[in-house]
């Protein structure tokens, strides 16, 4: 039996593995896992065959095939997820490098700001075209390319002597490791089974957040060793030697690739045509919505406005207030593959959507607002807050699994741009809520906001936990199973 690409040479049957298109044979449900025998080869490359759809098929060519490690598509996507958690880095790096940026540039904390929020813009900006690039030339070139890319924006960033040249290489990082989530998700959708999607999305976040860990505390360390200018160096050297390894290794098409059109069976989908297929489609908007209110709090609160908010509510130091907030992104880093596991083993991914957004709420409701909490409270409910909202993962499978596998990186990039546009939206919309609430008090030439004028703009996050829970109510049920398996563009399924 030959599916989607794949040789079985077992004497024993294969698994039932999903048909073309992407989508599971009706009676397996979530079953279909690749066995862990060496003697699976899979074709690398390679036009896949389909059994069922003649128009589809292509001879098999024993030229283009070779015997695959069964570890390889771990390696790989150990690769993309290694780039995920370098741009995660890349993220959080300029929070422990305030006081050295300032004095080289000569410029206060609001270019500062600016000069670090560059990597959002073209991060953020960049998303619809990331998925469609991916859709059209694989994650190999696209993801080795773009980590070169990082590692020339780092470098450029390290030897700039103005405030420009730091400009352009803050955008180039940013515009960079834009392909990095999509990517990795891209290499799981074609290279592992559809059923593993939501923990393997799962732990590709959690290596993200291990990424942010490292750049806060151990750069912090390197940069006192080295200076701020060699940390990023390194950062440059690190980005190129991933860069090579990727080239090197990863492949685009796998066991679980949508399969390539041939001549008879018409015209290969346009870019366009798979994000008007996915911007048709009403269940992008339903989890894309859930993906930015439920990211909503990590973004705003724990990556800008967390701290100053534990140092004037509950009085505790800097130090004391970055260690809570870091929690929250600890439990992301912990719930998010926890959350997808139990998707998968449960087979179902509302109910968890549900469980998840449920959970934010009531956490992030207390650790704000609930009356005499002591600060250990506070820092706990913040790390079981991280834990439940890391179930946001599930808003990337559910968005592949209700779009066609030949539209996944558009579906993917869709999605990631409006949760990113979270940070966006929500650390501008606190911070002006908190000039509205401003008393006008002055400290050593900045504003100094009440414990009060806190308190009413903070519950604009608790809201967005609402809004959560009623878009997990409106997402359909996929029971990890593909529900678009069409092959060719067409109306919406």
């Amino acid at each position: 039996m030959r599916d989607a690409g794949s040789v079985w040479t077992s004497p024993r049957p294969p698994p039932n593995l999903p048909p073309a298109g992407g989508g599971e044979q009706s009676s397996a449900g979530c079953s279909g896992v690749l066995p862990p025998s060496r003697e699976l080869l899979v074709r690398v490359d390679a036009p896949p065959t389909v059994a069922h759809d003649p128009a589809m098929s292509t001879p098999a060519s024993s030229a283009a095939s070779r015997a695959v490690p069964p570890a390889l598509p771990w390696i790989m996507w150990g690769l993309g997820a290694l780039f995920y958690c370098y741009g995660f880095f890349q993220r959080t790096a300029p929070s422990v490098m305030v006081d050295e940026l300032m004095r080289e540039f000569a410029v206060g904390a609001a270019i500062t700001g600016t000069l670090s929020g560059l990597y959002f813009y073209t991060y953020a900006g960049l998303q619809i075209p990331v998925g469609l690039i991916l859709d059209r030339f694989g994650p190999r070139r696209v993801l080795a390319v773009a980590c070169a890319l990082a590692g020339a924006g780092s470098l450029l960033f390290a030897l700039s002597e103005s405030l420009m040249g730091a400009y352009a290489g803050r955008l180039m990082i940013g515009g960079a490791v834009a392909f990095t989530w999509v990517g990795a998700l891209l290499i799981i959708t074609r290279w592992l089974p559809p059923e593993r999607f939501a923990m393997m999305s799962g732990l590709t976040l959690a290596c993200g957040m291990a990424g942010g860990v490292g750049g806060q505390a151990p750069l912090a360390l390197l940069i006192e060793q080295i200076g701020w200018r060699g940390a990023l160096g390194v950062a440059a050297a690190l980005a190129l030697v991933l860069a090579g390894l990727i080239a090197l290794i990863v492949r685009d098409t796998g066991p679980y690739s949508p399969p390539a059109p041939t001549p008879d069976a018409g015209p290969r989908p346009s870019l366009r045509a798979g994000l008007a297929r996915v911007l048709r489609n009403p269940q992008t908007y339903v989890v894309g919505v859930y993906a930015a209110a439920l990211t909503s709090p990590m973004l705003s609160f724990a990556g800008l406005w967390g701290v100053p908010y534990l140092q004037r509510v509950h009085g505790v130091d800097r130090e004391l207030a970055a260690l809570a907030t870091s929690g929250m992104m600890i439990g992301w880093g912990i719930g998010a593959p926890l959350m997808g596991w139990l998707s998968d083993r449960l087979r179902r991914r509302r109910v968890v959507m549900l469980i998840a957004a449920s959970g934010s709420l009531v956490t992030l409701a207390a650790a704000l607002y609930a009356p005499g909490l002591p600060f250990a409270a506070v820092a706990a409910l913040m790390l079981v807050n991280g834990v439940v909202a890391g179930g946001m993962v599930l808003c990337f499978a559910v968005g592949r699994e209700h779009n066609p596998l030949w539209a996944a990186g558009a579906a993917l990039g869709v999605v990631n741009m409006l949760a990113m546009a979270a940070g966006a939206i929500f650390q501008p919309l606190l911070g002006w809520l908190l000039d509205r609430a401003w008393d006008g008090t002055m400290e050593a030439g900045r504003p100094v906001y009440s414990v009060e004028a806190f308190q009413s703009a903070m519950w604009v996050l608790v809201l967005m936990q609402g809004v959560a829970l009623a878009a997990a109510l409106l997402a359909r049920e996929t029971r990890c199973e593909q529900q678009d398996t069409t092959t060719r563009p067409g109306p919406p399924a």
